[in-house]
């Protein structure tokens, strides 16, 4: 097994999430993530599974708890610093979105234009990351002229070009058949291997057997049980 620091760079601790005034849909949730960990979240639909994932991408606050990130509070953090933060953080978006208006080279680049990298060097990591997908010969194309799993793997590459400490995905491969879900879940596989953490919620209990080294962390109704990541394969055990 490879070896990793034992430094977390996310911890909740107690934290709850409502929207409005209705009941909390995530209850007590505390947890922590290493780096370079390859992580499952699970859970039936509706069990929260994205509404963590939005505390853990800074999208969403949360109602009470605690919630560090590299080290840091980040619930109090100035919203100067998040975009900062953010692009410490990959995510891949259930439905994509990508900009319907932007090449796969352009949806590819946008991070490293924001983070301001000059034009002049771009197109090397930009091609180069397209080819890692698989797609190095679709980089002029629209996303309405690719296929869900070629859109889906350019979103990966937007995601992951600025070689970000944590990727998080949104059930990855639930618009993609069972031969391109194990393709993704290789790509993700790789970029583990290189030193980010990976997060991927997925109710496909299956991809848990894909990735042997793997931790996971169930939702049930709000509420996380497994958090220490005990549970993995092997040994092969029940997930009820």
């Amino acid at each position: 097994m490879t070896q990793h620091s034992e430094e977390e760079i996310v911890r909740f601790d107690n934290v709850g999430l409502r929207y409005g005034t209705g009941k909390e849909v995530l209850s007590d949730v505390s947890f922590s993530l290493f780096p370079g960990r390859f992580y499952f979240l699970t859970g039936a639909s509706g069990a929260g599974k994205t509404s963590l994932l939005k505390l853990l991408y800074l999208a969403q606050r949360p109602s009470r708890g605690v919630i560090k990130m590299f080290g840091q509070d980040a619930i109090t953090l100035p919203r100067d610093r998040l975009p900062g933060f953010r692009r410490r953080i990959g995510v891949v978006f259930q439905n994509f979105r990508l900009l319907p208006h932007l090449s796969a080279f352009d949806n590819v680049a946008l991070p490293l234009r924001v983070a301001g990298v000059a034009e002049k060097d771009l197109r090397k990591p930009v091609g180069d990351m397209l080819e890692w997908v698989g797609l190095a010969d679709r980089i002029d194309a629209k996303p309405a002229t690719l296929s869900g799993g070629e859109q889906q793997r350019v979103a990966i590459a937007r995601a992951v070009i600025g070689r970000p400490d944590m990727l998080v995905a949104d059930e990855p491969t639930g618009n993609v058949d069972a031969e391109m879900a194990a393709r993704l879940m290789r790509l993700f596989e790789a970029l583990n291997r290189l030193g980010t953490s990976v997060i991927v919620a997925t109710h496909d209990l299956q991809l848990l057997r894909k990735v042997p080294d793997s931790m996971i962390m169930r939702l049930d109704k709000g509420k996380l049980s497994d958090p220490t990541g005990a549970l993995r394969y092997p040994p092969r055990r029940s997930l009820s």
